[in-house]
């Protein structure tokens, strides 16, 4: 179908953009890739009256270190994070998540900034970036706040975002050198949604688990940050009995939805699989 009618706006800076949000109200979109929203506009699931296309803002672009962390333009793409050396070299775990996303087609238009920002729970990054302990930069009529990304995710589409504001850029923290990290994801076909995904981050000392983050993708109305299946392991060389108790405390979180990718328990199972698979190539990597 066809999208209906609408008013087109191109603002060159941050302040403008969020002008345009605040003064149009509900009947403004801000539009990113528009892998989201373009197809909701033609299936007319969503009828803005206005979009105002962030693509010449320059400020919102780029990849930049500052201090102890790592700044991510929103509209940095899927395509420009593979690219960046920044981070191959910081978080190569983020390079191997966006490889899973979709195809090169869309992860050549596809920005972080939307992936993680339109509340989807089958988006691969929002429980990336909770792992991560990333904060999300947002800018609105009030001023600017930093929300971590593990108080953003308040239900399926909906955030923390408030009304006017816009996501400007994503702050991760450096993690220790040597790290171990693994972004496991369970899948119909290349480009599909994840029927289940697991991101580990974890560092080990002396062959024990020192440090552990569990996030999980697609198994809740919002991702998941597994904190009682991190505990778990920690202290533990990742036995096949921690596995197991990783992966049972993994699932007791989990609340996915029966759809096309299978019952409520499979997904659920194949979720704690993710978990142990994730947890073990992150392990070997950290070694």
């Amino acid at each position: 179908m066809i999208p209906g009618a609408f008013n087109y706006h191109c603002p060159s800076t941050v302040a403008d953009a969020v002008a345009l949000l605040s003064s149009l109200g509900d009947e403004a979109r801000p539009l990113a890739g528009g892998h989201s929203l373009i197809p909701m506009m033609k299936l007319r699931l969503a009828t803005p009256e206005h979009l105002i296309d962030l693509h010449g803002i320059a400020s919102l672009k780029g990849i930049r270190q500052e201090a102890d962390r790592l700044v991510i333009g929103a509209m940095t793409t899927q395509h420009e994070l593979l690219a960046s050396p920044e981070v191959s070299a910081a978080f190569p775990i983020l390079k191997e998540t966006a490889l899973l996303i979709a195809d090169p087609q869309v992860r050549y238009r596809g920005t972080l900034g939307g992936n993680v920002v339109n509340g989807d729970p089958g988006n691969d990054m929002p429980a990336l970036m909770m792992t991560l302990h990333a904060s999300y930069r947002l800018e609105g009529p009030d001023g600017v706040r930093d929300v971590a990304a593990s108080d953003f995710y308040q239900g399926a589409y909906f955030t923390a975002l408030e009304p006017g504001e816009l996501l400007t850029a994503i702050t991760i923290p450096f993690t220790a050198s040597g790290h171990g990290y693994a972004y496991e994801k369970l899948k119909r076909k290349v480009g599909d949604y994840a029927t289940a995904a697991a991101a580990v981050m974890l560092t080990m000392a002396n062959g024990k688990v020192e440090s552990c983050s569990i996030g999980l993708t697609n198994l809740s109305d919002t991702p998941l940050l597994a904190e009682a299946a991190a505990d778990a392991v920690i202290g533990t060389g990742l036995d096949d009995d921690t596995l197991k108790k990783a992966s049972e405390r993994a699932q007791e979180i989990m609340s996915p939805a029966a759809d096309a990718r299978g019952p409520v328990e499979y997904r659920k199972h194949v979720g704690g699989i993710m978990v142990m698979r994730a947890l073990k190539r992150a392990a070997a990597r950290a070694a």
